[in-house]
């Protein structure tokens, strides 16, 4: 028993110096992880991962940033399926009156779309498309068709990230693409603070005919770190609240449909 202890505590020395060198420095590699700690690749992916549900980093590929600065985080999905919840059904509801029977969706990790799936599960004649985990198995013994791409599973949002599930995407055809988003504004777009969420959400819209950005009132005017694509990329956006003259110009100038869920 003596021996878990000591091995716990040396685990944790490390994270702490880790965390250290990421409020120094920024940033911190894998490799230098590595040679820095004298540990292996494996251990250090699973230092970030767990640093990254208690501490404000963001994990990058081939390593991770510190996010101190920013006071909003990449919170879990426990923590953030609490959050705006009556806004987030409205919302859900709102982006499946848009589904048809024959609809070829595609759901992106995160709670609204999640909602979104808990509605269309007693629905049939429709095949989703998603990278998360939770939306999958929410959807598992339904009449609904779901397609799951494959990947590495983040296990704040349980989405599948990586070249494995991007390049499945690359394969498929999608009619409507519904995003989830972390921010979304005039000059940033549509943003998330996951580098690896990002890449595979480029993957999908490209692969998608129509793309809506699904957000509640919290998200408009956010920038979070890293970009998913730009206002010229989508078609339309599902909220719950007008959404302000700034982004409504923007909409207007790119043609993208408005959508406000109406009140219950």
């Amino acid at each position: 028993m003596a021996d878990i202890g000591v091995t716990a505590s040396k685990g944790q020395r490390r994270r702490e110096a880790i965390l250290q060198v990421l409020k120094q420095q920024g940033r911190i590699t894998i490799q230098e992880m590595v040679e820095r700690f004298d540990c292996s690749e494996a251990t250090a992916r699973r230092d970030l991962e767990q640093m990254e549900s208690l501490y404000p980093i963001i994990r990058t590929i081939g390593g991770a940033m510190y996010d101190g600065m920013n006071a909003v985080r990449d919170l879990g999905f426990a923590e953030r399926e609490g959050l705006s919840i009556y806004e987030k059904e409205r919302i859900a509801s709102k982006a499946a009156s848009l589904i048809e029977e024959g609809d070829v969706v595609g759901l992106s990790g995160g709670t609204t779309n999640y909602l979104i799936a808990k509605q269309l599960k007693f629905r049939s004649g429709i095949t989703v498309v998603t990278n998360a985990v939770n939306i999958a198995m929410e959807l598992a013994g339904s009449a609904i068709q779901v397609v799951v791409t494959g990947g590495i599973m983040r296990h704040n949002s349980f989405e599948l990230c990586g070249p494995l599930g991007e390049g499945m995407v690359s394969h498929l055809n999608i009619g409507k693409m519904f995003i989830g988003v972390d921010g979304i504004s005039a000059t940033g777009g549509i943003t998330t603070y996951s580098e690896q969420e990002a890449q595979i959400a480029k993957a999908l819209i490209k692969r998608s005919h129509v793309t809506y950005a699904v957000f509640d009132q919290t998200k408009i005017g956010k920038v979070s770190l890293f970009s998913i694509a730009g206002l010229s990329e989508l078609q339309a956006f599902i909220t719950d609240v007008p959404i302000g003259p700034e982004l409504q110009e923007a909409a207007q100038q790119h043609e993208i449909s408005l959508y406000v869920a109406d009140e219950q």
